[in-house]
């Protein structure tokens, strides 16, 4: 069970927590929320709580609580540049369907 960064991804996160001045990662996980059935959260991590499982992806920290991991198992999180637009992109192998605006997804 894990989930990763890309190399793109982890330079971002890494140079955002160096101008933020504090933290030591990321935690993604999920919510129910959206027309599909769940939505991914995004959130610098200052410390971690005793259930979190930490992922180490390019020297980047990923923290995911249990419950998360279930939806999240093997996931990438790329950064991704198309045009003017940039942001994250969750590759998630377990998403059987998503909303037409890419919000939110199910398993």
């Amino acid at each position: 069970m894990s989930v990763t960064l890309s190399e793109n991804a982890a330079r971002h996160v890494a140079n955002f927590i160096a101008k933020r001045g504090k933290g030591f990662g990321i935690r993604l996980g999920v919510k129910t929320s959206g027309c599909s059935g769940m939505a991914y959260k995004l959130e610098f991590v200052d410390d971690t709580q005793e259930e979190d499982l930490v992922f180490d992806s390019h020297g980047v920290k990923v923290v995911v609580d249990p419950k998360s991991l279930a939806y999240l198992d093997g996931t990438e999180l790329d950064f991704v540049k198309e045009g003017l637009n940039e942001g994250f992109r969750f590759n998630n192998p377990n998403v059987k369907d998503q909303c037409g605006c890419g919000e939110s997804f199910n398993v």
